[in-house]
């Protein structure tokens, strides 16, 4: 995946590319696996099942910044349509909007159904490294370093590497924070708030 300087960009490319390329892709994997009989197999309905997942997922989006009863139907659509990319998507959204509504355990639960249940790398990611930072901020070092480790995206190394220097700056082991700190900066050496979270070690061990 491509390199981008947040995680929220990530995501945003990951909601792109499975909104131009999510139907097409599914089309041509039984093409490829099937032939024409695929093609028979993977018939009108199955696409324009497809497609309702699709606009299901664009309303279920819109609503979700409603209020209770969007955050509802969000947890529906999610029910509904777990085998597919829009669950996951909408998996992570109603996970941001659980973390500002301070509910860290629906939001681990959202990550956590992401990260066991993505078919893309990029999204697994994702989920991956925004579970690690809740469990760094319920006190869970071991299962935030757990996983970072499974990470597995290249595109992902700078925030993997900063999640285990948070973890060790937690726990006061600043050598490991620091190594940490500088391997993300190695490939994502404009970050700011990395060099800021680096520079801060040597007051934090001093202090």
């Amino acid at each position: 995946m491509e390199q981008y300087e947040t995680e929220e960009q990530q995501v945003e490319a990951i909601k792109r590319f499975w909104k131009e390329n999510g139907l097409s892709l599914v089309i041509g994997a039984f093409l490829g696996l099937g032939g024409l009989l695929g093609w028979r197999y993977y018939n009108d309905s199955q696409i324009e099942a497809k497609e309702h997942a699709s606009f299901a997922y664009e309303k279920s989006s819109e609503n979700l910044l409603k209020g209770e009863v969007g955050f509802s139907q969000a947890k529906m659509f999610i029910d509904n349509y777990s085998g597919t990319g829009y669950a996951m998507l909408m998996a992570l959204e109603l996970s941001q909007q659980a973390i500002e509504r301070k509910d860290l355990t629906e939001a681990a639960k959202q990550l956590e159904f992401v990260a066991n249940n993505a078919k893309l790398s990029a999204v697994q990611s994702v989920a991956q490294i925004r579970l690690a930072r809740i469990q760094i901020e319920q006190g869970e070092f071991e299962q935030a370093l757990a996983s970072a480790d499974k990470v597995t995206d290249q595109a992902f190394n700078s925030q993997s590497q900063e999640v285990r220097g948070d973890v060790y700056k937690a726990q006061q082991l600043f050598d490991k924070a620091r190594a940490a700190y500088s391997a993300a900066l190695e490939t994502n050496a404009s970050d700011q708030v990395l060099k800021m979270k680096l520079d801060n070690l040597a007051i934090a061990a001093n202090g």
